[in-house]
């Protein structure tokens, strides 16, 4: 993915010399699609796009191969549907090599169907265990002519959308923006005034198309990836590549997608599509109490956020209840946060504006009453009826150790390690 930074505009509004910088943000879940996922939002949309099918037992990927209209001697790409990178160069743990195959024959998919579904992928960005695969995308096999990159990304410098173009696609568009940035322009779209047909136009003029037919093509394709992108609330969509075919007619071979989080009340048809089996476990869970969960590689369980590694450690996870949280709520949090092998102490820092202390301190002791946690509670209430709060935890009869600031309860946890 592509990330904006401080940029040059030129008079025509067209930025050309992007500088790239690593934002600092606050971990947060995101949702990922499949590439077949990412393809059914492309036709709905009505792009151009290869024709496909998934499929989740080989006899439906060999049906799949013969429903589909091809000019004679033109192949299928079977390629295993998994959240990773490296696929092509991936191993089965069956021992069959790569997760991306072509093959001539509706039979020959079946095949392959057989070494792939079911089994586990490892590849460079998999766990050493790989990842199971439970379904295949069946695709036609295009030839491409050229390849170029375009994505449209929501940035808050400009407070809207900007489309990214580069005719150098097909390859990792960071190492294009470091090696040759005057490959890459940045066009800033008004999302009041809309996409103008004089950005289509210097956009598909920078991207440098053979004829004139792959011009109004690539027109066509750029103004309805940006209707989409409005459509589905999106706050990224990266093709790459963008292919071309002799025909004049442009393609995109394949997209990422980010959406706005804050969105999904408005697209429960895209947020439905979220494959849960590729997730750590304990996010599912506590998406389901609607709680902002992520898992993370230190000793110390936080329950809201802590600067436990500026004392000596390291957080195990990032997992904030929100400002209206429930007893209920409080409870799912600290069994999910128990439940992490890795922790040895659980910290929870609360600063009770909307949400009181009380709650909290009802939560906690209510999950501790069928938990029969073994490791160190160390609590920090402060704001609305922390008094409350504090007496509750302290009449509990559990051992909770509690603090007076945030300080002195990050020095606490790391001091039970």
């Amino acid at each position: 993915m592509f990330s904006l930074a401080r940029t040059t505009l030129t008079a025509s509004g067209a930025v050309m010399r992007p500088v790239l910088a690593t934002a600092m943000a606050a971990p947060a879940r995101s949702l990922n699609l499949h590439e077949y996922q990412s393809k059914e939002l492309m036709q709905k949309a009505g792009l151009y796009i290869q024709q496909f099918g998934v499929a989740e037992t080989p006899e439906e990927a060999e049906k799949v191969a013969a429903n589909m209209v091809f000019d004679e001697g033109s192949e299928f790409v079977i390629k295993a549907m998994v959240h990773a990178g490296g696929r092509g160069k991936g191993v089965f743990t069956n021992g069959f090599k790569g997760g991306v195959h072509l093959a001539k024959t509706p039979e020959e998919v079946r095949e392959l169907g057989l070494n792939m579904l079911g089994h586990s992928l490892v590849t460079k960005q998999t766990p050493a265990e790989g990842v199971h695969v439970g379904k295949i995308m069946v695709a036609e096999a295009l030839d491409i002519d050229e390849e170029k990159y375009f994505a449209i990304l929501m940035d808050r410098e400009y407070n809207g959308p900007v489309l990214i173009a580069s005719p150098q696609g097909g390859m990792d568009i960071e190492a294009v923006a470091e090696e040759t940035p005057d490959a890459i322009m940045y066009e800033p779209v008004n999302i009041n005034t809309g996409l103008t047909d004089e950005q289509l136009q210097r956009v598909v003029k920078f991207l440098k198309f053979k004829t004139e037919t792959h011009e109004e093509s690539a027109k066509e394709q750029i103004a309805k990836l940006y209707d989409m992108f409005l459509d589905v609330d999106a706050t990224q969509i990266e093709i790459n590549p963008l292919g071309t075919l002799e025909t004049g007619r442009v393609l995109c071979f394949d997209a990422k997608v980010n959406f706005d989080p804050n969105a999904e009340f408005r697209q429960k048809d895209v947020f439905t599509m979220h494959d849960t089996s590729e997730d750590d476990p304990r996010e599912v869970e506590a998406a389901k109490y609607d709680l902002n969960y992520i898992g993370m590689d230190g000793n110390i369980g936080a329950l809201s956020t802590a600067p436990i590694a500026l004392e000596g450690a390291t957080p195990a996870n990032f997992l904030d209840v929100g400002g209206g949280a429930t007893e209920e709520q409080v409870e799912a949090a600290l069994r999910i946060i128990s439940s992490d092998t890795q922790v040895k102490a659980i910290l929870v820092n609360i600063f009770g504006g909307i949400m009181r202390c009380s709650t909290i301190a009802k939560g906690l002791t209510s999950a501790l009453e069928s938990l029969n946690l073994d490791i160190p509670l160390v609590v920090r209430l402060e704001g609305t009826e922390v008094e409350e709060g504090n007496r509750i935890l302290k009449e509990s009869g559990f051992a909770i150790t509690t603090a007076t600031d945030l300080e002195d309860a990050a020095k606490k946890a790391v001091a039970t390690l």
